[in-house]
């Protein structure tokens, strides 16, 4: 009986003792705290930047966040593989920025090697492989434009036929919500992810700001977010409100490279080993 009484006691003890530590841990911020942290870390935000390589206004600022976003860098310009390369060592995503023929818009406004529906398959297929080629570290892509080709069957299965056989995934802009990438991309057991926000269509940080809550609180609700921005005529108010918002949205979410979104939420392998942020200040 004595025996029985005394396991009876160490185990009260036993049980007092951890909680005493389970208490102190959630006061002092330490281990456990430390834990529930880690998991609302998992409201994630991806950040895809368009039209980097021709030196435009904002790239610099944007490749100086001390945060990892995504890089979608146009192929065959003045500055396309000065600033994949630059990305890449900074510990950013890049995907190709391929140029797609719109509904509507200025041809110019496309950039060279772009995709158009006269084009035949294999005249498809090539352009897309030396667009990849010519875009260094690329591990997807998404389109520039290309409101008119992303709602074509023909073509985007061989844009997409061609990134899965190159280890690329692809970003649907979803400039056309007749989009059928996302059902091609589901067909072909790639990841169907796409753009859910446009930052900066309006240029005035005012908006590019409500357009950061809105990504951020769909962060929250949904987990996950993908948001596209520019560089260029919007790119000083677009990379100065990203700025800002690291420092506000501390502990809310966490700002991620499409890369790590489509490893963890798709199980997509892309071939390509993630990388960390580097100590931009």
């Amino acid at each position: 009986m004595m025996k029985e009484k005394r396991r009876h006691y160490r185990f009260i003890a036993g049980c007092m003792a951890l909680l005493i530590v389970v208490c102190a841990g959630i006061t002092a911020g330490g281990p456990i705290a430390a834990a529930s942290d880690s998991s609302s870390n998992h409201k994630r935000l991806g950040i895809i930047i368009d039209d980097v390589g021709n030196d435009m206004k904002g790239t610099s600022e944007i490749l100086a966040m001390p945060v990892k976003l995504t890089v979608a860098v146009m192929p065959f310009l003045q500055t396309t593989k000065k600033d994949a390369i630059a990305a890449h060592e900074k510990g950013m995503d890049v995907i190709v920025h391929m140029p797609m023929e719109p509904k509507k818009g200025r041809p110019e406004w496309l950039g060279p090697g772009a995709i158009t529906s006269n084009l035949t398959d294999e005249e498809v297929r090539s352009r897309v492989e030396k667009a990849i080629d010519d875009v260094p570290y690329a591990i997807g892509m998404n389109n520039h434009m290309g409101s008119k080709i992303t709602s074509d069957k023909r073509i985007m299965s061989i844009v997409l036929d061609v990134c899965k056989e190159r280890g690329l995934f692809f970003v649907d802009s979803r400039t056309n919500f007749r989009s059928v990438v996302g059902e091609l991309a589901i067909s072909k057991n790639m990841p169907p992810v796409g753009n859910d926000i446009f930052l900066d269509d309006q240029n005035s940080k005012q908006h590019i700001r409500k357009q950061m809550d809105l990504a951020a609180q769909r962060s929250i609700d949904k987990n996950i977010c993908v948001v596209i921005g520019h560089v260029g005529h919007t790119g000083l108010n677009t990379s100065a409100v990203i700025r800002e918002s690291v420092s506000r949205l501390q502990g809310q979410v966490e700002f991620v490279g499409i890369g790590d979104l489509v490893r963890d939420v798709w199980q997509w392998q892309s071939g390509s080993a993630p990388t960390l942020p580097t100590d931009n200040k």
